[in-house]
């Protein structure tokens, strides 16, 4: 190219490389073996070409585009990328269809809606030392019991947790007792019992990332079961008015009974979160009883592509069940007031 067009041309040729490869170059291109250095002919002040030494990450503009030099693993020095490459989330532009490695390459693919999460957590956990745990780890907070706890709040609620260190054996709550505190688990292992027919029944094992207390004040009423430390455990805390403002409002959505029925009308089912001795007297037609004590078990088994209508006699219960199913991810609405209520308004 320069031996074609350099004595055509009113400035030199400049090429853009790192040192390396311009040592290259001189010492095995241009090195008046093989071919003349261009870069002193016709001579050194006026020449055909001119190296513009770059380092890797220094972004080069070039009339309207933009280049940015990033590391290359090739078998001699090399740099590749361009302006687009390192603004990938840039969507206003089209996307990329079709791409060819020409040489080995490593890329790093991350998920859209995880980066979200990333992004939406970072401000709020950085340099946070109550938070360098599991709860706040990737998979926690995209699946755990803080994956849909709204954006807005984020930061006011980290604000408002309290640390606990919590040593093997201690009861945390107590069935029976009032509820107080929402609690999620940042370490350690621990047990949650209940008194059934006077024996003492274990229901589950919580760990990093897990949270308990909500039922109680999502529903209003007592604690139904016990909670204590298996393995020396942390766990942080947030007052039942934190939790309540910050928490249960923003994922419950309330329906009144017209709006519910409409709602199945278009696909949604309900839900009965009573006991089954209710529940096969009184159920809404269609409806898929899942006691309130049997919610966690459910997670697995629901199917989460469908939407959903919990309902109970009070409105209660059915509220604890639909916060629960919607720490998941599932789309679950509550039936405002209960069955009482919507007897109370029918015509």
């Amino acid at each position: 190219l320069v031996d074609t067009v350099g004595a055509m041309r009113s400035k030199p040729v400049i090429v853009h490389a790192t040192r390396a490869t311009i040592e290259i170059m001189r010492n095995h291109l241009f090195n008046w073996a093989i071919w003349p250095d261009f870069s002193e002919i016709p001579s050194a002040e006026a020449p055909f070409l001119r190296y513009q030494e770059i380092e890797v990450g220094q972004t080069v503009r070039l009339g309207a585009r933009s280049f940015t030099p990033l590391p290359a693993r090739h078998t001699v020095p090399a740099v590749g990328g361009t302006g687009e490459g390192c603004r990938p989330l840039n969507r206003g532009r089209p996307l990329l269809e079709r791409a060819k490695a020409i040489s080995d390459v490593e890329l790093l693919a991350l998920d859209d809606d995880l980066l979200d999460v990333v992004a939406t957590w970072d401000r709020a956990v950085h340099n946070d030392a109550r938070l360098l745990n599991g709860a706040f780890a990737l998979k926690s907070l995209r699946n755990g019991a803080l994956a849909q706890l709204p954006a807005a709040h984020v930061e006011e609620l980290i604000k408002r947790f309290e640390r606990l260190s919590v040593p093997r054996g201690e009861v945390i709550v107590r069935e029976g007792d009032e509820g107080d505190y929402y609690y999620l688990v940042t370490a350690g292992r621990f047990q949650v019992e209940r008194m059934v027919g006077g024996a003492r029944l274990a229901l589950a094992e919580l760990k990093s990332g897990d949270a308990f207390g909500e039922e109680a004040l999502v529903s209003e009423a007592k604690r139904n079961a016990t909670v204590s430390v298996i393995t020396d455990g942390e766990l942080l805390r947030v007052r039942r008015g934190d939790f309540n403002e910050l928490l249960r409002e923003p994922l419950l959505r309330r329906l009144s009974f017209h709006e519910a029925v409409r709602k199945v009308a278009t696909g949604a089912l309900w839900l009965d979160v009573r006991y089954p001795s209710e529940y096969q007297y009184d159920k809404l037609p269609g409806a898929i009883n899942v006691p309130l004590a049997e919610v966690r078990n459910m997670f697995a088994v629901l199917d989460r592509s469908r939407e959903y209508v919990a309902y109970c006699q009070s409105g209660r219960r059915s509220a604890a069940a639909a916060f629960l199913f919607a720490q998941r991810g599932f789309r679950v609405s509550l039936l405002e007031g209960g069955l009482k209520h919507a007897a109370e308004r029918r015509p």
